[in-house]
Order: C-alpha cells, then sequence, then structure tokens
C-alpha cells in the first residue's frame, strides 16, 4: 500500500477508536524503522480534527550510570536498562489513561545533557490522541497501558544499513556505528523479540521495509482497544 493510502487508513483507524480518556497510542519497533517520521506524519494528519501529544521514549531515557552498568555494548544493557518505564506510566500513561486527571509531562530525562529535565505539566483534552514512539514499548512494564498498538517491522540489515546514514554525525564514523548496533543494538532488539513478541501482539504490524510502501502484515479491526491500565 502505499504511503499516503496507508496514513490516511491509520488516521480513520485512530479517529474511529473511543474511550472515556485520552487514546495511548505506541508506534514501536526496532532503531530506525521509521517510526518518528510515521508518527509525526499522523499528528499532521489527526491534528486538524483532534488534540495530537506527540511524546517519545527518547524523553524517559535513565541516567548513563545505569543505561552503561553492564558495559556499553551489552546487549542487555540496552534491553533493560535504558528507559525509565516507571516514570512513563507515572507520568504518561496513568494520567492520560481511566480514572487519570489529564497532567502528564512530557518527558524526565535530558540523556543528552545526561541530566534529568523539568518540563512544565501538561493537560490534555479526554478526546486528544497520544502518539507515542520508541524502541521496546510492548515490553511487560507498559503493554497493558496502550489502547491501540502499532509495530513497525525491519530486518536487522535493514536497520544497520540505514543507521549507517542516519547515526554517522552522531558515532563519528561508519566502524562504530557498526560495532554500536551489531554488538549492543541489534542483538538488544532480538531478546525484545524473543521475550515479547511484539509481531504476534500487536494490534497493527507493519513492514516498512521500503517506507515510501509499507506491507500491512497484521491489523486487528475490532475496534476494541488493547490497553487495560
Amino acid at each position: 500500500m502505499e504511503r499516503e493510502l496507508l496514513l490516511a487508513r491509520l488516521a480513520d483507524e485512530l479517529m474511529r477508536r473511543r474511550v472515556p480518556h485520552t487514546l495511548r497510542v505506541a508506534v514501536d519497533g526496532p532503531d530506525a524503522a521509521g517510526k518518528t517520521r510515521l508518527a509525526d506524519d499522523l499528528a499532521d494528519r489527526l491534528g486538524a480534527q483532534r488534540e495530537v501529544i506527540r511524546l517519545s521514549v527518547d524523553r524517559f531515557h535513565q541516567p548513563a550510570a545505569v543505561r552503561r552498568r553492564r558495559g556499553s555494548l551489552a546487549p542487555e544493557g540496552y534491553y533493560l536498562d535504558s528507559f525509565d518505564h516507571d516514570a512513563i506510566v507515572g507520568s504518561v500513561l496513568r494520567p492520560l489513561g481511566p480514572g487519570g486527571d489529564g497532567e502528564y509531562l512530557p518527558g524526565t530525562y535530558d540523556h543528552r545533557a545526561d541530566e534529568p529535565a523539568s518540563p512544565r505539566r501538561q493537560r490534555a483534552r479526554k478526546d486528544a490522541i497520544l502518539l507515542f514512539d520508541g524502541v521496546f514499548l510492548l515490553r511487560p512494564e507498559l503493554r497493558d497501558f496502550w489502547d491501540v498498538t502499532l509495530y513497525l517491522h525491519v530486518e536487522p540489515e535493514v536497520t544497520l544499513r540505514r543507521a549507517l546514514v542516519r547515526d554517522l554525525d552522531l558515532f563519528g564514523s561508519a566502524a562504530v556505528v557498526e560495532q554500536r548496533y551489531r554488538g549492543r543494538y541489534l542483538p538488544g532488539q532480538a531478546l525484545y523479540r524473543a521475550e515479547v513478541r511484539p509481531l504476534d501482539r500487536a494490534d497493527i504490524v507493519l513492514d516498512m521495509s521500503d517506507p515510501l510502501v509499507p506491507a500491512i502484515l497484521r491489523w486487528r479491526d475490532d475496534g476494541e482497544p488493547s490497553g487495560r491500565g
């Protein structure tokens, strides 16, 4: 399906989902799968009709000392220690969910400065849509709090090929990019897939091998929100 047609179908799907609180949507998938771009494009489509809240797991990192305590290239460290899941639940998903007051924090940690962030609390409308992108969003600590879950699938070699372009400035050389992905990020994602099986669990699964022509691998079209918390 061409990207614009897919975005239109996704937007229609989210608009028809009705819950008595902010609709909490996870856009999950491995590194460089296209999560941020897809969530941004969806936000542009939905924003004319509903309030849209755009957040990312990147605003909820753990401190560097926690992220690297198993070693800078440890896959387990990437999967288990990268993000503050308690903060995501307590600062975003519970307040925007059933019985919540609608006040949320858009982030808790600035990982580039390696220091806590102190943004002001914001209030969401009950009919707002939260588009939250990031890795590992269907892990046990988070998965029951989403109302709709998307998983963007790409093969590991596609992730690496894209990362060699996207992350070159961040890491300084192609050799370092490849070292970090083959040593930490790709095996960390493999741990996640083995434990959580996100391709089987997500409501909607898209193959993003060609970002201009995504392929639908799964679409649970039952209209029922998947979150419970």
